[in-house]
C-alpha cells in the first residue's frame, strides 16, 4: 500500500465538451500503483478564482479542450492557450514517456473529467496521473520550473536488508538516469525527449526507476527541477521499497518492480 503527502489537495474544474467521455476515476492510490492510469493527486488554484457558465472564459476553455482532443499527441506533450486578457486559458499537457499516442489521448479525456468533476467552475487546478500531467491556468507558466506544486508518495513497506546502501543505491541510479535524460545525445535527436528509465540489480532486489521533465523545459532547466525533487528523496522515500515525488515541471519514481515499458 502506498501513503503520499503534498502541499495542498484541491484541482480545477473543467467545462467538458460533449466529445470527451466521461470516465471512471480511479481510487487514490492507497489501493495499487499498478492500476492503468491510476489517479495520483489533484490541486486547486484557488487564488485565481472561478468562471461562470457560458463566460467568455469557458468559451475559450472549450475551445482549448476541442483544439487538444483533436491535435497531434505523437510527442506527448501540448500547450495551448485560448482568449483575450482576462479570459485566456492556458492548458499544459506533459504524459508519461512511456504513453504517447492513443495512451495519451486517452488519459487526456480522464485527466479533462476528474478536474472538472473535482472542482467545478475553478479557472485554474492541476491533476496527476500515472500516465499524464495536465494542468489549467489563467497565467502562463509556459518553460517555468514550478516550486510551489508537488508531492511526493512512498510504498508503506521498508525495504529488508542494509537501508543506508538501498538509499545510497537508489539515489545513485536516480542521479545517473537525471544526467542521461538532461544529456545532449538524448535530446539530439528529432525528439526533445528530457526523460529516461533504468534499472539496476541490487543483490536479490532489482530496482527501477525513472525521471522525467515537461517538454517546455530546457536542459538545463530540467536539471535544475530534478535536483530540486531528488533533494526531497530522503524525506519521501528514506528505506522504502518504491517512491515517488511529482512536480508540474518534473517527476521522478523507482520502484522494485517494472512500471514502464522501455
Amino acid at each position: 500500500m502506498y501513503s503520499s503527502s503534498s502541499v495542498s489537495k484541491c484541482s480545477v474544474s473543467v467545462h467538458i465538451l460533449a466529445m470527451v467521455a466521461i470516465q471512471l476515476l480511479f481510487i487514490r492510490s492507497g489501493l495499487s500503483l499498478n492500476q492503468t492510469n491510476a489517479y495520483l493527486h489533484h490541486k486547486c488554484i484557488n487564488s485565481q478564482g472561478t468562471y461562470k457558465s457560458r463566460s467568455p472564459y469557458e468559451e475559450s476553455l472549450n475551445r482549448v479542450v476541442r483544439s487538444i482532443s483533436t491535435g497531434n499527441l505523437r510527442s506527448g506533450f501540448a500547450h495551448v492557450s485560448n482568449g483575450d486578457a482576462p479570459n485566456t486559458v492556458y492548458v499544459k499537457l506533459q504524459c508519461r514517456g512511456d504513453s504517447y499516442w492513443s495512451k495519451c489521448r486517452s488519459c487526456l479525456a480522464t485527466a479533462f473529467s476528474g478536474l472538472r468533476n473535482r472542482c467545478p467552475k475553478k479557472k485554474g487546478g492541476i491533476i496527476w496521473y500515472d500516465n499524464c500531467l495536465l494542468e489549467i491556468s489563467s497565467i502562463d507558466t509556459l518553460g517555468n520550473i514550478d516550486y510551489k506544486n508537488d508531492f511526493y508518495m512512498y510504498n508503506a513497506k521498508d525495504v529488508s536488508g542494509d537501508i543506508e546502501s538501498f538509499n545510497k543505491n537508489t539515489r545513485a541510479l536516480l542521479n545517473k538516469l537525471k544526467e542521461k535524460a538532461t544529456s545532449n545525445e538524448t535530446n539530439a535527436g528529432r525528439e526533445y525527449i528530457v526523460y529516461a528509465v533504468g534499472e539496476q540489480r541490487l543483490g536479490p532486489m532489482k530496482l527501477y526507476a525513472m525521471v522525467q521533465c515537461t517538454k517546455d523545459l530546457s536542459s538545463d532547466g530540467c536539471n535544475e527541477c530534478l535536483n530540486y525533487i531528488l533533494s526531497k528523496l530522503p524525506k519521501c522515500c528514506n528505506g522504502k521499497q518504491g517512491g515517488r515525488v511529482l512536480s508540474t515541471s518534473c517527476n521522478f519514481r523507482y520502484e522494485l518492480y517494472p512500471f514502464v515499458k522501455t
